[in-house]
């Protein structure tokens, strides 16, 4: 089947196009010898070979050298990105070949790109000319070497104009080499990757289906379309007044460019109170933290549905130990937020822990307390933590449909005192 488009579609695509600029302009006008030029330097074949003169004055890009200062005079670059970099990185190659070129040059051709963007079945008029269509060919002029003419300067918008080339108004990094020398690179701003960013937070900020989800969220109704926020956004304007001097693209945008915050999070948690007036941990005061109640609820749960003797199988003794995996992580996270607090705070008159609490949760206190540090490198303190938490998380579990007994109380043991160890290496390396 023939996919070659249709000549008259082409030029009648063109015609029109052609027409309403001519419109405008006679429209701004009342002088007839005026709207005589214009009808005569607007006539088709005369406009088309005007544009393909000025097509020499663009360049279609992905990355825009005047970004950086709008009167450097450097090289541009139409690239889709380093085809081999990370997939953690993102960049213009995360778009994956689908991105929207730019265009660069003369601000007062960048009427030759808007044509060469028209579309007649799909493809652009730039597409086209690529492709050196004989429809395309047939459409423009009646002189086939004339159309072969213009076509060639159309498809020549996305080469390089020149060798590559820096400016001093450019930004240069000297980047060091092992043999002592140096690659200068020129940075260039990604701006085919930053117009899909920008539309695609216009989009979520600003359409209708954002403006429907948010008016949802008002009323408390539920919205099947998602809802995205950027927090701390800031605008970067390019080009001032004439953004339209920096790139077509950016002419697009009105100059704006959407830096995301570059922040780490703020992280806002209670302070770190110190265990006091409680005659151990192993009770309300890790018991109660919420992960922690959900995470023994879970297992309970779980152990209740797997009781049947005749399902004891790998599967769910591993399932098993990921669910006490888990609650001992959370004991040893609760173990490094009161290390954190100033060594010394078990020597409190309020403190009641038992010794072995005290040498686990406090073990800072070495540093200025010798009494202490003797006794704490004398004490297994390390089993009675283990035992004192399998003990806990026995009574925890403990139910008519699955009670604990002591190979329940020894698997918990196990679990905690390989961790403790590894913890307990750690702070003696401290």
């Amino acid at each position: 089947m023939d996919s070659s488009p249709d000549p008259r579609r082409i030029r009648a695509a063109i015609e029109a196009f052609i027409g309403e600029r001519l419109q405008a302009k006679l429209d701004a006008t009342k002088d007839p010898d005026r709207q005589a030029e214009l009808r005569a330097n607007y006539a088709p074949t005369t406009w088309i070979a005007d544009a393909a003169r000025r097509a020499d004055q663009i360049q279609q890009v992905t990355h825009g050298l005047k970004y950086t200062h709008p009167d450097a005079r450097g090289s541009s670059l139409n690239s889709p990105g380093n085809p081999v970099a990370d997939a953690y990185l993102v960049g213009s190659h995360s778009l994956n070949g689908d991105h929207e070129p730019d265009v660069v040059g003369n601000a007062a051709a960048l009427d030759v790109y808007k044509f060469l963007r028209l579309e007649v079945d799909g493809r652009t008029l730039l597409d086209l000319a690529q492709a050196h269509e004989p429809a395309l060919v047939e459409a423009l002029s009646d002189d086939p070497r004339e159309a072969a003419d213009w076509i060639a300067a159309f498809a020549a918008l996305a080469e390089s104009k020149g060798e590559p080339a820096s400016h001093a108004l450019t930004r240069q990094v000297y980047w060091p080499l092992e043999d002592g020398g140096y690659h200068l690179l020129a940075p260039l701003f990604p701006t085919s990757l930053a117009h899909r960013i920008w539309k695609t937070i216009s989009e979520d900020r600003f359409g209708d289906d954002a403006k429907a989800a948010r008016e949802a969220r008002r009323s408390r109704l539920p919205h099947p379309h998602g809802l995205r926020e950027y927090p701390d956004l800031a605008v970067r304007k390019f080009g001032g007044t004439k953004p339209q001097n920096i790139s077509q693209l950016n002419s697009e945008r009105r100059g704006e460019n959407c830096l995301l915050a570059a922040l780490p999070p703020t992280w806002n948690s209670d302070p770190v109170r110190p265990p006091l007036r409680v005659e151990t941990v192993f009770g309300p005061w890790f018991g109660n933290r919420r992960r922690v109640r959900r995470l023994v609820e879970g297992l309970r749960k779980y152990l209740v549905s797997v009781r049947d003797p005749e399902r004891n199988n790998l599967a769910i003794r591993q399932n098993r130990a990921d669910w006490v995996d888990a609650i001992v992580a959370e004991l040893i996270q609760f173990a490094a937020e009161l290390h954190e607090l100033p060594p010394g705070w078990s020597a409190d008159p309020d403190s009641r822990l038992p010794p072995e609490e005290c040498y686990w949760l406090d073990p800072h206190r070495v540093l200025a307390d010798v009494d202490f540090a003797v006794a704490r490198a004398a004490a297994d303190w390390r089993g009675a933590i283990c035992d004192r938490f399998g003990r806990w998380l026995n009574a925890r579990l403990d139910t008519d449909a699955a009670p604990m007994g002591e190979v329940e109380l020894h698997a918990w043991r196990g679990e905690l005192d390989e961790r403790l160890r590894l913890l307990r290496e750690e702070i003696d390396h401290d």
